[in-house]
């Protein structure tokens, strides 16, 4: 394959990698949304469709790789940058893999913030279980010898080798 077919190929998963980043950018604002109202409904639809994406994006992300390893590159950011150095001389990727890290970036924050929503809620609804049911509030720690403080007889420890 010679450079000028490398880069098109290349500009063709670079072109699908924005629109699926675009696509899920909007699901995760759509989600974040939908854990306001807590439509269960709509979040699994949500939920279906973002992990499609997601599918999506891993065929593409291995899809580059493959052809980074087709032209003796690496299939890291380092492989893909001396791709496009030998494919694309004139930079003229460069902007669409700049446009992709930014949504990247952008679609981790709203994950981890819509995650963060998720945590807290499912701690709350812990916490009311733990209170209807008269269970003492469960510890995450562990123990000296590595087993759950709820999964170890009760005591304490006054030492450890």
């Amino acid at each position: 394959m010679d450079a000028g077919v490398c880069r098109e190929h290349l500009a063709s998963l670079l072109r699908e990698e924005s629109a699926l980043l675009a696509e899920l950018e909007d699901l995760l604002t759509r989600e974040s949304r939908i854990l306001e109202t807590s439509d269960i409904q709509a979040l699994e639809t949500t939920t279906r469709a973002r992990q499609e994406r997601m599918g999506a994006l891993a065929r593409i992300e291995e899809q580059r790789r493959s052809l980074c390893a087709l032209h003796g590159f690496s299939g890291d950011r380092a492989g893909l940058e001396s791709l496009m150095a030998w494919c694309d001389s004139e930079g003229t990727l460069l902007s669409r893999l700049r446009e992709c890290a930014e949504h990247a970036v952008c679609c981790r924050d709203l994950n981890d913030r819509n995650g963060i929503v998720v945590a807290a809620r499912l701690k709350r609804v812990e916490g009311m279980l733990d209170a209807l049911t008269g269970r003492p509030t469960r510890s995450d720690t562990y123990g000296p010898k590595g087993y759950s403080a709820s999964n170890t007889r009760p005591g304490r420890v006054l030492g450890a080798a």
